[in-house]
C-alpha cells in the first residue's frame, strides 16, 4: 500500500476511534474508570470530554484539560504561557515535564499522569493495542495545529451570505448592522496592538481587526455552492456570521458543512435540520418549529373530539411547502384527516378564497402564508371552523390580517412574547437609535445584532485559539449564560444541539383593537 494512502487512512481511523469510540477493527472502544463504570463505543470517544477540537473545557469546578500537541509534548521551560489558555490552570504549567509518546500511551491505558500522579476518576482506562496507541497519538499531534483560513497575525475574515431571492428590506437592515458593528469593533482597536495580562501572567492577543466579506449569491439554488466555494478560494473566511436567505438555506448549510466553516445564526425561516451535522448553528427550528407547536397544540385540544380535519394552505414554491410535509409528519398524534391545498404561483387570491367557502365545521384551516396572501383574504370569515396561522410568514404582530379574522384566528409564535421582551429589546433598539441605523425589520436587526454580540463574546472567550471546532464548542458553552437574548425568552446549547431556542407560543389579537398580540398558551416546547 503506497504509504500517503496508509497515513490517510490512519488518520481517518484514529479520527473514528477519537470521535466516535471505533476502534479501526470496527470493534467498539471501551475503558473502564476507577469509580467503577466501564464506558464504550460513544460514550468512550475522546471527543465526549476533550471536545472534538482536543481544546478541553472548564464547567464549573470540573477541569478537561485540552489534549492537543502544544499541551501535551510542550518542552520543559522552553516557552513560557504567552499562548496558552490560563482558564485550565494547573491543567497548563510549562515548568512541568512534557508528555513522551510513551508516556501518553501509559495515561490512556493507565489513567497514570506524565510524572506518575494519578488522573482524575473520570478519566477513562483504554483497552488500545500498540498500534492504534500510535495512530492516536499522531492524530492528537496535528489535531488543532494548523492556522484556519481567514486567519492572519492582526485580522480575523468574515462571511456574511444573502440569496438572491432575500428581502431587500431585510438584506438593508441586516447590512446596516453588520457593517457598523465591524466599524465599531474596528475602531476600539485601533491605536496599535493591546496586550491583556491575567493575575497568572497569562498574555493573549484581543486586538485583531474584523473584515467583513459580503457573498450575494446569483442565479438557481443549484449554483450557489460552485459560487461558495470560488468566495473561498478567492477570500477565505474564518466563519460566516449571520445571512440571510428566504426559500432555501440547504445549499450553504451543505457548503459549510464540507468546508467545515461555523455559520452563525443566520436569518432564515427554513433551516437545515440534519441532527448530525456540526457546523451551522441556528435560532430556532423556524417555520418546522411552527409546525411542530400546532400539532402539540391540537393534540392536547379540550375539544379535540370536535374537530374532524386539518386543512393546510400553502402557496407554490414556498416554504409552505416544506412545512406542510413537517406538519404531516408530526401530525399524526392528532387523530385528524390532512388536507392539503397547494395555491399555484401566479394565480390570484381567487383559489384561496374558494378553498375557504369550501371549508366546514370541525375542519383546522393552518394558513402557511406570507403576508402579501394575508392581504387578499375575504372581509368575512367562517366562524365554524379553527383558523391558524404561521407568524414567521404571516409578519408575526405586524400581519396584515382583515379585522374579522383578527378576532378568530391563532398566531403561532415561535418567540417571547411582545411584552416580555421589552426590557431585552431596550439594547439592540437602543444601539441602532445611538448608531442613528433606522429601523426597517426588527426581528432581522435584532437577530443580526444578537449573532454579532455572541460572535464577539465568543472570539474573546477563545483566546488566541483560533480553530473553528472551537469556536463552535465556546459558543455551546457560553450561550446559555446570556442574559440579552433578544426576541428569545432564553437561549441554550448542549453540545451538538444547534437551535437555540426550543419553544414558542399560541398568541391572539386583543379583542380591543385587534392590535395587540396576546399569549394563549404557556411556552411550548415539543
Amino acid at each position: 500500500m503506497p504509504l500517503v494512502r496508509a497515513q490517510a487512512e490512519n488518520s481517518n481511523s484514529a479520527e473514528t476511534l477519537y470521535r466516535s469510540g471505533i476502534l479501526p477493527t470496527g470493534q467498539l472502544l471501551h475503558g473502564d474508570r476507577e469509580i467503577g463504570v466501564p464506558v464504550d463505543g460513544a460514550e468512550a470517544a475522546c471527543a465526549n470530554c476533550h471536545r472534538r477540537s482536543g481544546l478541553g473545557t472548564l464547567e464549573g469546578r470540573i477541569l478537561i484539560p485540552p489534549i492537543t500537541s502544544k499541551y501535551l509534548f510542550r518542552t520543559n521551560g522552553s516557552h513560557g504561557l504567552e499562548d496558552m489558555d490560563f482558564r485550565f490552570g494547573t491543567g497548563v504549567n510549562a515548568h512541568r515535564a512534557a508528555y513522551t509518546e510513551t508516556t501518553l500511551a501509559r495515561a490512556i491505558r493507565e489513567g497514570v499522569g506524565k510524572e506518575g500522579q494519578p488522573l482524575g476518576a473520570l478519566m477513562p482506562h483504554y483497552q488500545i493495542d500498540d498500534a492504534t496507541m500510535a495512530s492516536l497519538i499522531a492524530y492528537l499531534t496535528n489535531l488543532s495545529a494548523d492556522t484556519e483560513p481567514g486567519v492572519t497575525n492582526d485580522t480575523l475574515h468574515f462571511a456574511t451570505i444573502i440569496t438572491p431571492d432575500a428581502d431587500p428590506v431585510k438584506r438593508k437592515g441586516m447590512l446596516d448592522v453588520l457593517n457598523q458593528f465591524f466599524e465599531d469593533k474596528n475602531e476600539f482597536l485601533r491605536g496599535g496592538r493591546r496586550i491583556v495580562q491575567s493575575s497568572v501572567h497569562v498574555k493573549y492577543r484581543v486586538t485583531r481587526s474584523w473584515k467583513l466579506h459580503i457573498w450575494e449569491l446569483t442565479g438557481p439554488p443549484e449554483g450557489w455552492e460552485n459560487q461558495l466555494r470560488q468566495h473561498q478560494a478567492e477570500e477565505p473566511v474564518f466563519a460566516i456570521i449571520s445571512g440571510l436567505g428566504k426559500r432555501t438555506w440547504a445549499p450553504i448549510h451543505h457548503f459549510c458543512e464540507e468546508q467545515a466553516i461555523p455559520c452563525i445564526l443566520p436569518n432564515v425561516d427554513l433551516p437545515v435540520v440534519q441532527e448530525k451535522d456540526y457546523y451551522s448553528i441556528y435560532f430556532n427550528k423556524g417555520v418546522l418549529l411552527e409546525a411542530r407547536l400546532i400539532a402539540n397544540v391540537l393534540h392536547e385540544r379540550d375539544d379535540k373530539t370536535a374537530l374532524k380535519r386539518v386543512v393546510q394552505i400553502y402557496r407554490e414554491g414556498d416554504i409552505g411547502e416544506d412545512v406542510v410535509k413537517e406538519f404531516v409528519n408530526v401530525g399524526g398524534a392528532t387523530g385528524l384527516q390532512s388536507v392539503v391545498h397547494k395555491l399555484k404561483s401566479g394565480s390570484g387570491q381567487r383559489d384561496l378564497v374558494e378553498i375557504l367557502r369550501h371549508t366546514t365545521i370541525g375542519d383546522v384551516v393552518i394558513l402557511w402564508l406570507r403576508s402579501e396572501e394575508l392581504k387578499g383574504l375575504p372581509n368575512e370569515v367562517g366562524k365554524n371552523y379553527a383558523i391558524y396561522l404561521s407568524g414567521l410568514l404571516g409578519g408575526l404582530e405586524n400581519a396584515p390580517l382583515p379585522q374579522a379574522w383578527r378576532k378568530v384566528a391563532h398566531m403561532v409564535y415561535p418567540l417571547d412574547t411582545p411584552e416580555s421582551r421589552k426590557a431585552r429589546m431596550n439594547f439592540p433598539l437602543g444601539w441602532l437609535k445611538i448608531r442613528k441605523i433606522p429601523l426597517v425589520d426588527e426581528l432581522t436587526q435584532a437577530n443580526t445584532y444578537l449573532a454579532c454580540g455572541i460572535m464577539a463574546e465568543t472570539i474573546t472567550e477563545m483566546l488566541d485559539s483560533f480553530v473553528r471546532d472551537y469556536m463552535i464548542e465556546r459558543i455551546e458553552s457560553m450561550v446559555s449564560y446570556r442574559t440579552v437574548t433578544g426576541h428569545y425568552p432564553r437561549l441554550g446549547l448542549a453540545p451538538e444541539q444547534r437551535f437555540a431556542s426550543k419553544g414558542g407560543y399560541i398568541m391572539h389579537f386583543a379583542d380591543n383593537d385587534g392590535k395587540q398580540l396576546l399569549p394563549e398558551s404557556d411556552w411550548i416546547v415539543p
